[in-house]
């Protein structure tokens, strides 16, 4: 199941180096390169937009079912000039919401979304924009907001635009219609019903999801803002099906997890390969774990390799695939080896997205500094997979000093590149551009590698599931 996923992240291309005259020009024919986002331009003077308007950073997040599985994203548009702007108008929003639509459909992410939504959060007179279209019908939800002025649409138009999207394949969202009872005449046509989780008590979630299933039967209920596993438990237990917030990558007090054979005998292979241990010695421990022994054969055979002989030995395996690329395929197999347990698939894409987003804004940096900044951001989230405490985890994996340092303690070489990819994720645009300036990156771009590093993320999923 994993062999395309190996075959990508043990086989790609490292970024290409820039040269003086490229180096703000990324090649869009180059699937390395990541893509230029749509550079964001002010509206006319006439229409009170913003006046420092520079840096447009798209941010996205994960959302959940029930079973902890990943469902979809949401994306937004965060805005830094916002924070200085005390006219904020329709046009200011609708300004806003087609960069958003522009920067999405060409970070190219929808060829590989497969069953996977999209949520977007657009103001209600947006709904009727042209752009919508440009983006997938079968995956894409618009979630209405309001705007505190004199000029929303009228209940007709905003229901002649939702049925005329809803015709196409497109499905409509809506905010709790007990907060936000404008838009309760929508709720027959609602596919979603989006709920502040951290605001809704027991009283409260009661009887608004009641009242939900009860006007819109057939309607999701996301809870979002979701800080921790407590609110996601009581967010489950009132009913809501979608979940969304920093609870998916947040640390518990774990108790001291056996992990089993498998992952003791992958640490024991990591651990020979990072000391340059014999031949001999590596087969012997295969040897011990059929399990492993098994994956490693049938990602060595596979097509996707390209190979024009069949491996008939463990020693074979082993000399014909290198080192260095047999220890980055079993520090992904250690990663993996806890993804049964709840949130383990959403924590590990998030990890793979932070590897390869570091990897990307390091391409000046030589090649061994890249792998290694590519496995700091893939094991920064190693104690989240495995349920163990950040010290535990590490302590059984010789890592580099510098790769040590970053993730606990936020010092040395590649601190400053983690730092910028956790800001990414936590859609404080003042923490980002802070990131962005340490890593001598201006936010724009480091928006577009994040969207290029989910894009790549995804297409790696997507083979799985082929």
């Amino acid at each position: 199941m994993l062999t395309s996923l190996f075959h990508r992240l043990f086989r790609h291309s490292p970024p290409p180096e820039k040269s003086e005259t490229q180096a703000d020009t990324p090649n869009l024919a180059n699937t390395d390169a990541p893509p230029r986002q749509i550079p964001l331009q002010p509206p006319p003077a006439d229409s009170s937009g913003p006046e420092d308007t520079e840096t447009s950073i798209v941010c996205r997040e994960t959302v959940l079912d029930r079973q902890q599985k990943i469902v979809g994203y949401q994306f937004l548009l965060q805005k830094t000039a916002l924070t200085h702007i005390h006219i904020q108008n329709r046009r200011f929003f609708h300004f806003y919401s087609e960069v958003l639509v522009r920067n999405l459909v060409q970070a190219d992410i929808f060829p590989h979304l497969g069953q996977r939504s999209i949520f977007i959060e657009i103001p209600d007179s947006f709904l009727g924009h042209p752009c919508l279209t440009q983006l997938p019908a079968a995956n894409t939800f618009f979630i209405l907001k309001p705007v505190k002025d004199a000029n929303a649409p009228t209940q007709d138009r905003l229901l002649t635009w939702a049925r005329a999207l809803r015709k196409l394949g497109y499905r409509i969202g809506i905010p709790d219609p007990l907060a936000v009872p404008a838009y309760f005449h929508l709720l027959p046509e609602a596919d979603l019903v989006s709920l502040q989780g951290s605001q809704v008590d027991i009283e409260k979630g009661d009887k608004l999801i009641k009242f939900i299933l009860r006007k819109a039967p057939k309607a999701s209920i996301l809870a979002h803002d979701l800080s921790s596993i407590e609110d996601f438990n009581f967010c489950h237990e009132i009913g809501a099906t979608l979940f969304q917030g920093p609870f998916i990558v947040c640390r518990e007090r774990w108790q001291k997890a056996d992990l089993g054979p498998s992952f003791t005998h992958l640490v024991m292979l990591l651990k020979k390969l990072q000391h340059d241990a014999e031949t001999n010695d590596i087969v012997s421990i295969f040897k011990q774990d059929a399990a492993i022994t098994l994956r490693l054969l049938r990602y060595i055979n596979s097509a996707a390799n390209g190979l024009r002989e069949r491996i008939t030995s463990i020693r074979h395996a082993v000399t014909l695939l290198g080192r260095a690329p047999l220890q980055r395929w079993l520090t992904l197999m250690i990663c993996s080896s806890n993804r049964n347990q709840p949130r383990a698939a959403a924590v590990l894409e998030t990890a793979l997205i932070r590897a390869r987003f570091m990897e990307l804004i390091s391409i000046s940096r030589p090649v061994d500094e890249r792998e290694a900044i590519f496995l700091t951001g893939l094991l920064s989230l190693i104690d989240v997979i495995l349920q163990q405490s950040i010290e535990q985890a590490l302590e059984t994996l010789s890592i580099d000093d510098d790769i040590r340092d970053a993730i606990l303690h936020s010092q040395g070489a590649y601190a400053a590149t983690l730092a910028l990819a956790r800001a990414c994720e936590s859609m404080d645009t003042e923490r980002i551009v802070s990131a962005a300036k340490a890593c001598s990156i201006h936010p724009d771009q480091a928006s577009a590698c994040y969207m290029h590093a989910l894009s790549w993320t995804l297409a790696l999923q997507q083979e799985i599931t082929d």
